[in-house]
């Protein structure tokens, strides 16, 4: 799961550096993320992995990080944790 996490911020959170200059607990905010980034990253995770964000989970918080990330994937499709 966290390769494919991986796969879509390097595809849509429009980071200088790409997806290989992060950790998964580096702040993608901070790395060069923008909202409209992290709005586009979100859509493709969704399609990704057959989910839906609730609107409770649309924050900075559930997209701060790919560990954030994997978190909040984890928690709406328990079966992802296994790919």
């Amino acid at each position: 799961m966290m390769e494919k996490i991986r796969e879509l911020i390097d595809l849509h959170a429009g980071l200088p550096g790409g997806a290989s200059e992060i950790t998964d607990d580096t702040d993608l905010y901070r790395a060069g993320m923008k909202s409209f980034a992290s709005v586009q990253l979100m859509l493709a995770l969704e399609e990704a992995f057959d989910i839906e964000f609730p609107e409770e989970m649309l924050n900075r918080a559930t997209f701060r990080s790919a560990s954030a990330i994997g978190q909040a994937v984890g928690t709406l499709a328990p079966d992802s944790m296994a790919a």
